[in-house]
């Protein structure tokens, strides 16, 4: 899995450095950091509500989206991939790491 990652992530870095005309991708870096966040929050949205309805298919392609869009957002903000990969490794390193639950966490 982190080499898929990793290879799309090298992808989207070389089409910031060597737009290609047509490419998806060289549009969002050419509208700007506020376009790719907009992508990113209705992503994040449309993964919701296809979650909520409970269609794996819709799920698996709406997560797909967001990660895409969330990588070009790293891109864009010089966030090394392995930031995140290193961060994720850490977290995964933790034991007993449950959090205090909000009040509206238990109510939700």
């Amino acid at each position: 899995m982190n080499d898929t990652l990793q290879q799309l992530y090298q992808v989207i870095l070389e089409r910031r450095s060597n737009p290609q005309e047509g490419s998806y991708t060289c549009y969002l870096f050419d509208k700007g950091l506020d376009k790719i966040l907009k992508k990113v929050g209705e992503e994040c949205t449309e993964t919701v509500i296809a979650a909520k309805n409970s269609v794996q298919a819709d799920t698996v392609g709406e997560i797909s989206d967001l990660i895409y869009h969330l990588l070009v957002m790293m891109a864009e903000q010089n966030i090394p991939l392995s930031a995140v990969m290193e961060e994720l490794d850490r977290r995964s390193m933790k034991i007993g790491n449950l959090k205090q639950f909000h009040t509206s966490d238990h109510e939700s």
